[in-house]
């Protein structure tokens, strides 16, 4: 089953929202072993949404569609999907009450113009969503379906996952798609194909794929295959994982994770340790790091950043002389930091970063983009000093993640 997306919507074209409808449905779509072979983003125009469509059910068996269903003139996708598909407007009763009775639990009046929703092409099988007024509709003809949805984010996935996924789930065949994802940081994509060459030419010879999927400071692996054994695919890809991983241990952060915070999260809540950190160049984004994650009162006890010299003094207990005769980007300051939080907040481990993120400030010792990084754990203190770059944003994204690497490999060290 091939599937094409459309998205609908001059707010896509001219950057006014970003389309992440796309993503999610395609990440479902995978989930029960369907694949997207292409998404498009066009304006609400009759003219786009015809071609677009046509050109779609040329190569697609189904094609999913999101945006222009609601009540103003210029949301037009049902008028045009009707005219598509030769059909005129039908008034459905049912979706009419439905429509009715969410102004009616808010206690507002209904405007006249969200009849019209309860409009529908009479050959479209109507999916009722419950998480707002516009319905989706479902049309099949000459062994095609077309899906059209709100464009509206909770009530796109409301439809997909009552409705849209587990029709489709019927209609697939019964191959079984599996997957693992691996997160490398350290190497970039060019260093880390150097590196894995061969391993890669005997997974693709062994029928499974690889896809890379590289971004700032890090680069995602993701292996895929496809067969009518799901123990076996698993078996056989968690093998090449595992012979990866002995590969490039330095550079291995883990599988089936997203974020290197994520699995620091897991080792440290599986140690049952606490985590706190210091961060001068970072201004807190380690810490943020740290609590993007659901449950992380379980292991982060707080911050403090210490942007500057008095604040590292008073607040951390970093010594003048330290300060003077090294520099706030130092070693020396760097340990002092990241001992002083850790003693503050009575913490198992601990990070601190002090660097020179820019684009000012750089000297020719210390240039832009001269980092410290301390880790502290119950096993003791390291640190690191990394060139990053002349990029502020980039450099603070990068101390984010290399510090917490090198706590990850620190309690993975003394496990």
């Amino acid at each position: 089953m091939k599937v094409e997306i459309i998205t609908i919507g001059d707010e896509i074209l001219i950057g006014q929202i970003v389309d992440t409808n796309s993503a999610w449905m395609a990440s479902q779509l995978h989930e029960i072993g369907i694949e997207v072979a292409q998404v498009s983003s066009i304006s609400d125009n009759k003219k786009h949404i015809l071609d677009a469509l046509g050109q779609a059910l040329e190569r697609a068996d189904v094609v999913l569609i999101t945006g222009g269903l609601g009540p103003t003139k210029d949301d037009i996708t049902k008028l045009t999907l009707a005219e598509y598909f030769e059909d005129e407007l039908e008034f459905r009763p049912e979706v009419f009450e439905h429509v009715k009775g969410l102004f009616d639990s808010l206690n507002i009046p209904m405007p006249e113009v969200n009849r019209e929703q309860a409009m529908l092409p009479s050959k479209a099988k109507h999916l009722m969503n419950e998480k707002g007024t516009a319905p989706g509709m479902w049309f099949e003809d000459k062994g095609k379906i077309v899906v059209s949805m709100p464009g509206v984010p909770f009530e796109m996935k409301y439809l997909m996952t009552e409705e849209i996924l587990p029709r489709l789930s019927e209609k697939t065949d019964s191959t079984e798609l599996v997957y693992k994802t691996i997160l490398t940081q350290g190497i970039g994509e060019s260093g880390l194909m150097e590196h894995i060459g061969g391993w890669e030419d005997d997974l693709l010879n062994s029928g499974l794929g690889l896809a890379w999927l590289p971004s700032m400071g890090r680069v995602k692996l993701r292996v895929s295959g496809k067969g009518d054994n799901r123990i076996e695919l698993e078996t056989k890809i968690q093998k090449q994982v595992d012979l990866l991983k002995s590969i490039i241990p330095q550079y291995f952060v883990g599988e089936d994770v997203d974020e290197i915070e994520i699995a620091v999260a897991n080792l440290l809540i599986e140690k049952g340790w606490t985590v706190s950190t210091a961060e001068s160049c970072t201004g807190g984004y380690v810490a943020h790091r740290l609590t993007s994650i659901s449950g992380s009162s379980a292991y982060f006890e707080g911050s403090v950043v210490s942007y500057s010299n008095r604040i590292k003094e008073t607040v951390l207990g970093v010594s003048w002389e330290s300060l003077k005769k090294h520099g706030a980007v130092s070693k020396q300051v760097v340990e002092e930091m990241v001992e002083g939080v850790k003693q503050k907040f009575d913490t198992d481990c601990s990070i601190a970063t002090s660097g020179i993120a820019g684009p000012t400030g750089g000297t020719k010792e210390k240039p832009v983009g001269t980092v410290w990084i301390a880790v502290s754990t119950p096993s003791g203190t390291i640190s690191q000093c990394f060139r990053f770059g002349k990029d502020r944003d980039k450099n603070i994204v990068r101390s984010a993640q290399t510090g917490l690497r090198m706590l990850q490999k620190e309690i993975l060290k003394h496990s």
